[in-house]
């Protein structure tokens, strides 16, 4: 088989993964049209229409469905059988790709990065930080980092992490002025910073204590996406915010911030590294899984 043909096979495969010829480009590192013109020659030479293609959608045919059915577990062995030479190499090589929530990022990962590029040379980390809800598969990464309850079937799931919580935090100067909250109902008395999904929605803050649940919606006159400026939100003097104690701790140590209604605040559904219970695990990937779960 040419070089050529393989690499149409390959584009082909991408796109089937995908269903889009941009995001298949991406995972390929080259432009959508390149991934269409490849499969057009494919489709071409093979005298066999393998997608069906709209202005809006890419699908499969029914011969797209049976050569990609073939062509998955032959890409399996072929990245199987190179992942193998890892034993001549001093250290794992390849890229892996990994999907993180932007709020919980920079404590779940952050501090490994350093000394796993240190210890894997040869090894490029790729962490796409967001916290819209992803589709590991869909967008080609080799894993994700949620919460429990977010996982989706036919998913490994590794607990990495202790569990975590959101807390209540505001300025010292905000508190000059205010009594601070004694019970979640206390804060509808309160300046109180909005959290917003990427998509825009507002979420509740979740608050429980000797069974009792509470779940209020702030109402403030300002909404964030980003819990890096809810705190400096907060730390301006703006209003309370709820905020991952991690990101917070330093300015609560300081006294920058006053943390309240502490009983109050819960811990998290424990998180979790995910990744499909089918895929081939490279020694990158392997050394990636340890990196995060020995944090």
């Amino acid at each position: 088989m040419r070089a050529t043909e393989l690499s149409e096979l390959a584009a082909f495969a991408a796109v089937a993964r995908h269903k889009s010829f941009r995001k298949a480009g991406e995972e390929r590192g080259v432009t959508a049209s390149a991934i269409s013109h490849a499969v057009l020659n494919l489709e071409e030479r093979i005298g066999i229409r393998l997608l069906n293609r709209t202005t809006r959608s890419v699908s499969l045919t029914e011969a797209g469905e049976l050569l990609i059915s073939h062509l998955d577990p032959a890409f399996g062995e072929m990245t199987a059988a190179l992942d193998a030479l890892n034993r001549y190499r001093d250290t794992p090589f390849g890229k892996v790709r990994i999907n993180v929530p932007n709020s919980i990022g920079p404590f779940v990962v952050g501090r490994i990065i350093g000394p796993l590029l240190k210890r894997n040379p040869n090894l490029q980390l790729e962490i796409n930080a967001t916290d819209r809800l992803v589709d590991i598969v869909e967008e080609g990464f080799d894993a994700g980092i949620r919460f429990g309850e977010r996982i989706t079937e036919g998913m490994i799931a590794l607990r990495i992490k202790p569990r975590i919580r959101l807390v209540v935090v505001g300025s010292s100067a905000y508190f000059e002025t205010r009594p601070k909250p004694e019970t979640p109902h206390e804060l509808k008395r309160h300046l109180c910073i909005q959290n917003m999904y990427p998509s825009g929605a507002r979420y509740a803050w979740e608050f429980e204590k000797d069974g009792q649940t509470v779940s209020f919606q702030p109402t403030g006159p300002l909404s964030l996406d980003d819990h890096e400026l809810m705190l400096q939100a907060a730390l301006s003097g703006v209003g309370l915010a709820y905020v991952w104690e991690p990101r917070a701790e330093k300015a609560i140590a300081s006294g920058e911030l006053i943390q309240v209604l502490d009983e109050w605040c819960q811990l998290e559904e424990p998180l979790y590294l995910y990744y499909p219970s089918r895929r081939h695990m490279s020694a990158g990937f392997r050394a990636v899984i340890e990196a995060i779960r020995a944090e």
